[in-house]
């Protein structure tokens, strides 16, 4: 009877699972079947712009370096990214093009970081050179979305609309009563004198140090200051002014923002359509032509790097976007190990000649850190330049691995700096014990053999990995030095966990040049010898042939009119709580990470 049992349990458990990994398989060929449908559906098909168009450019999705698309299998969805490489392209190519107009500005948000806005509010401006027009409408503008709006021509607000003008705030999440009420001790080890490198506080303190207060006031002045002079400059406003409307509240409905000259003007869309209709030349319709900017920008690069697909590549433009992960990592986060590998390829390449790394990251794992930074080193040692372009953050570890290059560009609102080191070892003993009556017992042929999240480190222990910290940030200082030819003492003053707005980085030698992405792409061909017009340009990651990025441009062709699912102010927040809750305990113990999770209002 027993013998009969056990054939038929394993014989449903093996036909459930090749039914299973059928099934599976199906899917993914239904999937892929639909992506290469699309592929072949519009393979042929070339955007076709009219004369006298102007472009619609609403920026809604979030933004990152460059543009993707990752399917999410727990919401079977699509995780989309505008990238600011297709955002600036497209505008210098629209800038060019005769049959562009001008571009109406409608932005009342951004998904994306203030030195990512500002290279994109640089590219307007300079689009603005070749006498082409930009309208700016919106019903409400955040302070973001206003930063960027102002460099228009005109700027327009809906009648009962509003511009949030009001200075910028950050705020931090601190979860240590979670935690004691979990019965969770976060076992922390910081640099012996990071004290600034505040990244741990959320777990420790229910506020601010004031070593932390004190590096958050000032690279948030910075910013905003940054923030400040451009829309003086752009509206012919002083900048104390501005400070003043800020301070007593002159904007609390879209006519004052006209009285005090931050708009030119309250009108509904429909009066804002005929405004930019009179602009055009000579129209060849009774209609506007308006036409999606992303879909010009997505479609007129991909035509433009497929003309040079024959070309030999010369410079190679590396994103380094996301959390500093060990192995490959997933979408979103840089792996040390495929990181490493894309560095390697550029170099071992002999048609490559300089290498672009773009640096977007609070950093993470260090060990990560150190296996990219060696191939930075190897690459320069190979004579190939290395310049670094940084983008909304490169701190810590995404300083580390930008510390060793030729030249390091960043914005004045770049967050840079945080030279720091920590390790963070959670004990969750009490919280099984106590929460779920579940207890722990060991055996172990060694003094410190057994180390596990549900047994307190020792004394001795403690002691250990305090060495194994103050090594690293020994190690990184020293690194840092030799990069930026600074002394270890100099390198330690600036250090100990301290983050620079880009505006103070370069004073203290952190940072060498202001610039964004293709102010570092013109330099690296300046060192390698390539004139201008011969700039070939090999990304990486390398895009996939059939890939879903593919996939969402399809969608996108055939209607733009995406809709947008809004997240309110609390899911973000829990969101990202969860996620520094998650990366902090699957991490390596050894993190040079940005020394906070914040929110800037």
């Amino acid at each position: 009877m027993n013998m009969t049992f056990w054939k038929t349990f394993w014989a449903s458990m093996l036909g459930s699972l090749v039914s299973g990994l059928i099934i599976i398989g199906i899917f993914f060929l239904i999937l892929r079947s639909i992506v290469a449908g699309f592929d072949a559906m519009f393979e042929d098909k070339k955007l076709v712009v009219q004369n006298d168009t102007v472009l619609h450019m609403e920026l809604n999705d979030p933004l990152g370096d460059f543009t993707t698309a990752n399917f999410d299998p727990s919401t079977f969805s699509l995780q989309k990214q505008f990238g600011l490489m297709e955002i600036l392209e497209g505008i210098e190519i629209a800038k060019e093009d005769p049959k562009i107009k001008g571009i109406f500005l409608h932005c009342d948000n951004i998904a994306g970081g203030m030195a990512s806005v500002k290279e994109i509010r640089d590219a307007l401006a300079d689009f603005q050179e070749s006498g082409k027009f930009i309208v700016s409408y919106h019903e409400n503008y955040s302070t973001s979305a206003y930063y960027l709006s102002s460099v228009a021509d005109e700027l327009y607000v809906f009648p009962s609309g509003m511009i949030n003008w009001l200075g910028l705030g950050s705020e931090l999440m601190f979860v240590k009563g979670a935690l004691e009420k979990l019965d969770v001790e976060m076992q922390v080890i910081r640099g012996s004198n990071n004290k600034f490198k505040s990244a741990v506080e959320p777990l420790l303190y229910t506020e601010m140090s004031e070593a932390n207060r004190e590096q958050t006031e000032k690279f948030i002045n910075a910013l905003w200051d940054e923030m400040v002079d451009g829309v003086a400059k752009s509206r012919n406003m002083k900048p104390a002014y501005l400070n003043k409307i800020a301070d007593s509240v002159l904007v609390r409905q879209s006519g004052d923002a006209v009285d005090v000259k931050m708009a030119d003007g309250t009108m509904y869309y429909d009066e804002v359509l005929e405004i930019i209709e009179s602009k055009v030349d000579s129209l060849e319709s009774t209609d506007l032509n308006l036409l999606s900017f992303k879909k010009y920008a997505l479609k007129k690069t991909k035509e433009q790097r497929t003309l040079e697909v024959l070309d030999p590549k010369n410079i190679a433009v590396i994103f380094a976007e996301g959390e500093i992960v060990d192995g490959n990592g997933k979408p979103g986060q840089i792996g040390g190990t495929s990181m490493s590998e894309y560095i390697r390829d550029a170099r071992q390449d002999s048609t490559i000649k300089a290498v672009v790394l773009r640096v977007n990251s609070p950093g993470g794992s260090a060990l990560a850190s150190d296996i990219i930074w060696r191939e930075v080193v190897l690459t320069r040692e190979a004579g190939k330049p290395v310049i670094v372009s940084m983008g909304n953050v490169a701190a810590s570890g995404g300083y580390y691995i930008s510390c060793a290059a030729d030249k390091i560009y960043a914005q004045p609102n770049t967050i840079t700096g945080s030279i720091g080191v920590f390790g963070i070892i959670p004990y969750t003993g009490s919280m099984f014990e106590n929460k779920l009556g579940v207890t722990f017992d060991y055996v172990s042929t060694n003094e410190h053999s057994v180390l596990s999240l549900n047994k307190k480190l020792s004394e001795d222990e403690l002691l250990i990995v305090q060495e194994g910290v103050d090594i690293i940030y020994d190690d990184f200082i020293s690194k840092v030095g030799e990069g930026r030819n600074m002394s270890k003492a100099m390198v330690d003053s600036i250090g100990q966990g301290r983050v620079w707005a880009g505006s103070d980085a370069i004073e203290i030698g952190l940072v060498d040049e202001y610039g964004g992405i293709n102010d570092a792409i013109d330099y690296a061909a300046e060192m390698a010898g390539i004139g201008e017009e011969d700039i070939a340009l090999q990304f990486y990651p390398k895009k996939k042939k059939n890939d879903l990025f593919e996939f969402l441009e399809n969608i996108e062709e055939m209607d733009n009119q995406t809709s947008i699912q809004q997240t309110s102010q609390l899911e973000l927040q829990l969101r990202e709580m969860y996620g520094y809750a998650q990366s902090i305990s699957t991490q390596n113990k050894y993190q040079a990470r940005l020394p906070f999770l914040m929110w800037i209002k």
